[in-house]
């Protein structure tokens, strides 16, 4: 080893300093050479011999690298069709999770990969699996599929099966995507000749199981992506029931971009002896992601928003809230002053979240007000911003927030507005993250204070219209005051439909009366 070169006393510097700034991200590389960043001491930058270290530890690092990337698709072993989709689609370098998945899978071994968003890993486990299905190529069997798919969300699951058509459109392999909030009628008739790739999210797959519709006896791979969002939406007991249906001898691809406790039993149940591929540590934010806080009344969030995007900057930006109701609050807000927006969250249809995504894609919408439903896997190019207009409650949901922006290489920004009552959420983010942002106070501004102050003036909240006398006082399960006891229908107590009397007096007038008409009047069924 050459004598200059820094390692437990080398010649440049003092070894301990030497060792206090750079030992904890030797270690990092160590786990994680391929996709770590080296983050160099300020303090350095100003000593002789910079470039002679920074050298000596690049080397170090592709040492100690455990698995060096394959620079080359065509490299890893795929299949001619599929190399050539790439190339249709321009990719000729695969990302580092995909040069390390990859030829894991095709060995036909599980795989567990802990990946952030952005980092390619749909391509990770969609190219080999096409190509196991094509070299191995069989019938589809009969309400079923050969390999399954199991995304959170409805968003997903599309972008999922479109990456399979695309990657896999020379080879003539069947692909469905089955999600809630449309019909059933075309999925059980995509379902009944067979497929090789299905897509699903875990609720509207179990309505086809209970039907009898969806067979899974004969899936070959199965992949769980996205499994901690899995864990947030409640679905680790509707994943066990379909696990619980699927053959015993398959392949297992299981992907988090966290590790909770509960995702961790869930793998060590699904996996055996599975390769572990780690492109970032859990919770690691985005490389080229600038962030920001904000701290702001939270009666004056709206306001800044606003002023924010007074800066032709934001082309396209997503803001996150926590409620479904706040969300079509900031986007109603955003269209009043100016601003195009939609929003988008688990109350709209299936038609309305296309529309809403399309408008935002296509640049005629600046801003897309989204809950945490869109955080994950949805892949929209060129995001400049995130805005959190309100921290999630849980923190590593503000690392799939963020991830939404600076993608493929790009950069972003993301900035957080935090109230006074989110400052123990922004707390645990940090933690979690283990990285401190700039911050700037806007508490007591009187611009803002200001125009606050001519938004209520001029735009009040909106508050419910008081309900009218006696209204609101039925409950499940008891007929109105004038339905008479019988089941008659008329407020009056024994008064038939058409005015006939069967005994009993009239009841006190209450804020249900049926028509004036009473010849046109019917009960309610």
């Amino acid at each position: 080893m050459p004598a200059a070169l820094p390692v437990r006393g080398g010649a440049l510097g003092a070894p301990a300093a030497w060792e206090r700034h750079f030992v904890p991200e030797l270690r990092c590389a160590q786990s994680h050479s391929t996709v770590v960043p080296v983050t160099w001491g300020r303090d350095l930058s100003k000593r002789p011999g910079d470039d002679l270290l920074k050298g000596a530890f690049a080397a170090l690092s592709r040492v100690f690298s455990k698995d060096t990337p394959l620079t080359q698709f065509s490299t890893l072993g795929l299949a001619k069709p599929l190399l050539t989709a790439l190339a249709d689609k321009g990719y000729a370098t695969p990302t580092p999770i995909q040069a390390q998945a990859i030829p894991d899978v095709l060995a036909g071994r599980d795989l567990l990969g802990i990946a952030q968003t952005g980092t390619g890993k749909t391509a990770a486990f969609a190219l080999p699996i096409l190509h196991r299905l094509a070299e191995t190529r069989r019938p589809a069997p009969r309400r079923g599929c050969r390999c399954l798919v199991l995304a959170p969300t409805r968003e997903l699951a599309t972008q999922i099966a479109d990456s399979f058509r695309a990657y896999g459109r020379h080879l003539g392999l069947s692909v469905e995507v089955v999600f809630g909030g449309v019909k059933y009628g075309p999925q059980i008739r995509a379902l009944a000749g067979g497929v090789d790739v299905l897509v699903a999210t875990p609720g509207r797959l179990i309505d086809h199981i209970q039907e009898k519709v969806a067979n899974l006896s004969a899936v070959e791979v199965f992949v769980l992506d996205e499994a901690d969002q899995m864990l947030d939406l409640g679905f680790l007991p509707p994943i066990r029931r379909i696990v619980a249906t699927l053959p015993k001898e398959r392949q297992n691809l299981f992907f988090s971009a966290t590790m909770p406790v509960e995702i961790g039993k869930l793998a060590a149940e699904l996996l055996k002896d599975p390769a572990r591929v780690s492109v970032a540590p859990s919770a690691t934010t985005a490389e080229k992601v600038e962030q920001r806080v904000i701290f702001v009344e939270a009666e004056r969030k709206r306001v800044l928003l606003a002023e924010l995007f007074a800066d032709a900057g934001l082309k396209r930006t997503l803001v996150f809230t926590r409620t479904k109701r706040g969300a079509d609050r900031v986007a109603k807000h955003l269209v009043q002053s100016g601003v195009g927006a939609e929003s988008i969250h688990g109350d709209k249809s299936q038609g309305q979240r296309e529309r809403a995504l399309r408008a935002f894609k296509a640049g005629q919408a600046r801003a897309l007000v989204a809950t945490d439903i869109a955080a994950r896997g949805i892949d929209i190019a060129a995001v400049s911003h995130v805005i959190n207009f309100e921290l999630p409650n849980v923190p590593e949901a503000y690392v799939h927030r963020i991830g939404r922006t600076a993608r493929a290489g790009a950069s972003g920004i993301a900035i957080s507005l935090v109230a006074n009552d989110e400052r123990v959420l922004l707390r645990d983010i940090q933690k979690l993250t283990r990285q401190a942002v700039l911050a700037q106070d806007r508490r007591g501004d009187r611009v803002l204070g200001a125009e606050a102050a001519v938004e209520r003036h001029l735009a009040p909240e909106e508050t419910p219209a008081p309900k009218p006398q006696g209204a609101g006082q039925r409950k499940r399960g008891r007929r109105p005051s004038w339905a008479g006891a019988q089941g008659g229908g008329s407020r009056d107590q024994g008064r038939g439909p058409r005015g006939s009397t069967r005994g009993g007096s009239r009841q006190g007038d209450s804020g249900d009366q049926p028509p004036k008409r009473r010849k046109e009047w019917r009960p309610p069924i």
